[in-house]
């Protein structure tokens, strides 16, 4: 294998027995890794947003200025999570373990990581575990 990047479509077309090769883990580390820094950049510009002084003295333009926040504060704490959760796909390749199936050890699938790099279960497992929390919202 060279030790030039894959593309995308060159990641589909490598053969399912080459699965997670040293290639396809330098392609989703650096896809991984941008994406990190571009929600990072995010976070850092909302922070800086949150930070600004409201000086209105507008009661309409305070409520409205605090329902911003608000929403800015939910947005905040869901990116938040996804870096959690990209740091832990990082980790998960650090130590060989990204792209299996937390749960069946099966290989999650290279359209499905393109799609949701920081997956850690394959389809079937990702689906029962839905199953599994519909059932339970539905008795609760």
């Amino acid at each position: 294998m060279t030790d030039t990047a894959l593309s995308q479509a060159e990641l589909l077309t490598q053969p399912a027995d080459d699965y997670m090769n040293d290639a396809q883990q330098r392609f989703f580390r650096e896809l991984l890794l941008t994406q990190r820094a571009e929600l990072q950049a995010r976070i850092d510009d909302e922070f800086t947003q949150l930070r600004e002084p409201d000086t209105s003295s507008d009661v309409a333009d305070i409520g409205a200025a605090e329902e911003q926040r608000q929403w800015q504060l939910r947005l905040l704490e869901r990116e938040k999570k996804l870096l959690d959760k990209i740091d832990q796909a990082l980790e998960r390749l650090a130590r060989g373990e990204y792209g299996w199936c937390a749960e069946t050890g099966e290989a999650i699938g290279l359209k499905r990581l393109l799609l949701r790099p920081t997956a850690t279960l394959c389809i079937e497992a990702k689906e029962r575990q839905e199953q599994r929390e519909k059932h339970q919202r539905d008795r609760d």
